[in-house]
């Protein structure tokens, strides 16, 4: 069992924690149908999340002590993937070795693909733009601008620590505007931040100097500035049919880069699914709406991206790619993980990147804004809504504040778009 002493030991547990790790006997599918509860009462994003698995199975049924699960939070909140489920994925383990981790953490992603997966079988039904749903649409794009520049602020608080950490966010978000490849970025970001944490200034300096380089010699992909250039717009990119590997390997990207939650994934796909004309912007605005009033990790939306790639197959091998790593990383590395991330310059290289990333998600952001801003039947209409939108996230400190924010704005694009247009 993975929760025998031997075992605990190899996983860095205290002595005093040893005791309390004893996770109810159970079989594979009574393990799915436990975490498969969690996925059903997933509202309000990771934190909801996180709190109610902790509440569960750390307060209440003691299948691992508080500072184990805080010492494995820590871990997830380093490595890219969604927290929450690879904590399912990893207490799943203690109960039921691999398979176990397989079954939870099948159980609780289960309910928000299945919604995801029907809501874009119906979203490519429905002529969104031509009914009656074309405003209250339009209103809810306006709310996911407000959700993730309040997710920008968030991560942002927790990420960026130091004036380095700042002027790398602030670096990418330039380099995104100017078209550079985050290939590029993100990989100078960790460098640069893991030198100058061992003060080694004049080497992060040339590191990014020669990223800078790389990128102005590699030339420009679809930024701000040629994307508001006649012919250039991401919106009016020739659709191309993915396969389904690439779709695949699009998701396992993304899942290999989230960095410091599920809104960092928003960039990576982003630049896949619209740069490659698979959809447009709206429609990508549209399936994060969606993702953000179902229970599940936000991820999920990555679902709807694939749908729009290669139908209902193209929905399953994006949803496979960008959990993958999710799965993997606990599997995998179950007894290692604390190990390879007390490794203090892979938890610098990893910081830079996360850095870089809020840059980008910032610099996305406002590529979104300025391609919905141009659809808006009234910019003050849209203003209002998107600081109503707003102020709910920020002033209702609830787990359904995501939820009441969007259908809100879904109702203020009903009246502001349709009725008084």
């Amino acid at each position: 069992m993975s929760g025998s002493p031997s075992s605990a030991a190899k996983s860095g547990l205290r002595a005093g924690d040893l005791s309390e790790l004893s996770p109810p006997i159970m079989s594979q599918w009574q393990i799915f149908v436990r975490f498969l509860r969690f996925g059903l009462l997933a509202w309000g994003g990771p934190v909801a999340q996180i709190a109610m698995i902790r509440r569960e199975l750390v307060d209440e049924e003691r299948w691992l002590s508080s500072g184990r699960f805080n010492r494995l939070l820590a871990v997830y909140q380093v490595l890219p993937g969604p927290e929450a489920h690879e904590l399912c994925v990893h207490i799943g383990m203690l109960a039921g070795r691999r398979l176990g981790g397989i079954m939870a953490g099948l159980g609780f992603m289960l309910p928000g693909f299945v919604l995801m997966f029907a809501l874009s079988w119906l979203y490519f039904k429905i002529d969104i733009g031509q009914s009656a749903l074309g405003p209250i649409f339009l209103g809810v794009q306006v709310a996911v601008i407000a959700l993730i520049v309040r997710a920008v602020h968030r991560i942002g608080e927790h990420v960026l620590l130091d004036r380095w950490l700042w002027s790398i966010g602030i670096a990418s978000a330039v380099a995104a505007f100017l078209g550079a490849s985050f290939w590029i970025t993100l990989p100078a970001a960790g460098l640069a931040y893991a030198l100058a944490k061992r003060e080694q200034l004049v080497l992060a300096i040339v590191a990014l100097l020669a990223a800078a380089t790389l990128a102005y010699s590699v030339g420009p992909e679809n930024g701000l500035l040629q994307s508001l250039s006649p012919g250039l717009a991401m919106e009016g990119a020739v659709a191309q049919q993915p396969s389904l590997l690439s779709i695949f390997l699009s998701g396992l990207k993304a899942g290999l880069l989230t960095f410091g939650g599920a809104y960092t994934v928003i960039p990576f796909l982003r630049d896949d699914a619209v740069g490659n004309g698979w959809m447009t912007d709206a429609q990508f605005l549209d399936g994060l709406a969606l993702s953000g009033i179902l229970p599940a990790p936000l991820i999920i939306f990555s679902t709807f991206v694939g749908y729009f790639g290669g139908g209902p197959f193209g929905a399953v091998a994006m949803t496979v790619g960008i959990f993958l790593p999710a799965f993997g990383f606990s599997l995998l590395l179950h007894d290692r993980l604390e190990k390879v991330v007390e490794n203090r310059m892979l938890h610098s290289f990893l910081e830079g990147v996360a850095a870089g990333v809020v840059g980008l998600i910032a610099a996305t952001t406002v590529e979104l804004a300025v391609t919905l801003v141009q659809r808006l039947p009234s910019l003050p209409a849209g203003l209002l809504v998107f600081v109503v939108a707003l102020a709910v996230l920020y002033l209702w400190k609830s787990k359904m504040n995501v939820v009441l924010a969007v259908l809100g704005a879904g109702f203020l694009g009903w009246l502001l778009f349709g009725v008084l247009r």
